[in-house]
């Protein structure tokens, strides 16, 4: 009972109506650092939780792309030097990625320029998170407010973001209480009574951009 009720919550549901946006009104998808965790053969992870974007992938040229070949990307580029002409690409995702590179400015600025007119991004970005680099493969430099998100993709026409997580249920996330359900659950239905359910005191945020 607890799984279907969590699986509900308002960021889960932005974040299923944009991708699903996304892969049927593009023609080609560029996951960058492949955070959608939907390609076994070409990542270092995955998740069954998004294997409902599978189906959409038919009619969609979707590409991996990550700075080294380790994981077996469709294509090895630097986030901050996108080896893609300008107004080039349909949609891109961005998933869990501009908190590890140096210069996320200059990363929203290549990502704007391979977008065509029109085009869409998916983006997400931690603010309240626990520190995760991997070694040998990426460091962990920033953490994002909603007025930092505003100003690194200021560029784009529209933007539109969803908090991650209540307040109360990102500090539960933050505790070594994060592995059990029962505290989250009980920290949602508290961010809920409490009205901080849309809290920017959040784990991070859900971003989608038109160019």
């Amino acid at each position: 009972m607890i799984n279907r009720i969590m699986a509900k919550t308002p960021w889960e549901e932005f974040f299923r109506a944009k991708i699903t946006k996304i892969f049927t009104e593009s023609k080609n998808v560029l996951d960058i650092g492949g955070g959608l965790r939907i390609a076994k053969d070409k990542n270092n992870r995955y998740s069954s939780k998004n294997e409902w974007i599978l189906p959409l992938l038919q009619n969609v040229d979707y590409k991996v792309l990550d700075p080294v070949q380790d994981y077996h990307p469709d294509i090895i580029g630097d986030i901050h030097d996108l080896p893609f002409a300008d107004n080039s690409l349909d949609a891109i995702t961005c998933v869990a990625v501009l908190e590890h590179v140096k210069n996320p400015f200059k990363a929203a600025e290549e990502i704007h320029r391979v977008l065509k007119p029109g085009g869409f991004c998916y983006v997400f970005v931690p603010f309240l998170y626990y520190y995760h680099p991997m070694k040998g493969y990426y460091y962990d430099y920033w953490r994002f407010t909603s007025d930092g998100i505003d100003e690194v993709f200021k560029h784009f026409s529209s933007l539109e973001k969803h908090n991650v997580r209540g307040a109360i249920e990102t500090w539960i996330h933050l505790s070594p209480l994060a592995k059990y359900k029962t505290p989250n659950y009980l920290a949602s239905l508290l961010d809920r009574a409490f009205h901080k359910i849309t809290s920017n005191q959040t784990s991070g945020f859900n971003v989608f951009l038109v160019k």
